[in-house]
């Protein structure tokens, strides 16, 4: 498949499998006509691997350099998964790691797990974000664990703001795949 064809098939896949219209509560508190629920996408036995090649095109066309990518769990952790693998497909070592929303007080007491982000590039992932919230504790995570923080990159963009809060604060790009006007959501 050619990356065209990559992204006109997730696009298409999000819109059968992920799209849920209807009145909801976000986890931002916000109230919203339509939900995105993109683990029915990420998890999906088709639709990963679109995942995975469609973040990785996204991330190399911007420029984007890294060594590692992941974010905070739940809704980060197939989409690290599924680019580590498309990396891999192409010759490339990307590893990705898993952050929690706070860090562990027993163990080894770490906030990210996986392969260590100290001194590495990275990039934080996100399957959507309505306030930025997940990706900027995610940044917080992985900065605090040493990473270099490169972009931060979502599947879907709800356009409710986030990009320009996590730009903002997180002072690094903010690059996602699908519009919601892409998906038909206006």
């Amino acid at each position: 498949m050619t990356s065209i064809a990559d992204r006109d098939r997730l696009n298409q896949l999000i819109r059968d499998l992920a799209v849920v219209r209807g009145r909801v509560t976000l986890s931002s508190g916000k109230e919203a006509d339509y939900y995105v629920d993109l683990r029915r996408v990420t998890l999906h036995h088709e639709a990963s691997g679109l995942v995975g090649r469609v973040m990785l095109d996204l991330l190399d066309e911007a420029g984007i350099e890294f060594d590692a990518a992941g974010g905070l769990t739940m809704g980060a952790d197939p989409v690290g998964t599924a680019l580590m693998h498309a990396a891999r497909e192409k010759g490339r070592s990307v590893d990705a790691f898993v952050v929690r929303k706070k860090q562990k007080d027993y163990g080894m007491g770490r906030q990210v797990e996986g392969p260590a982000v100290n001194g590495r590039r990275v990039v934080v992932l996100e399957d959507t974000s309505t306030t930025g919230g997940s990706a900027l504790t995610a940044v917080d995570g992985v900065r605090s664990a040493g990473g270099i923080v490169q972009a931060v990159a979502v599947i879907v963009d709800r356009a409710t703001g986030a990009g320009d809060h996590i730009a903002e604060e997180a002072d690094v790009p903010y690059l996602y795949a699908y519009s919601k006007t892409d998906l038909g959501l206006e």
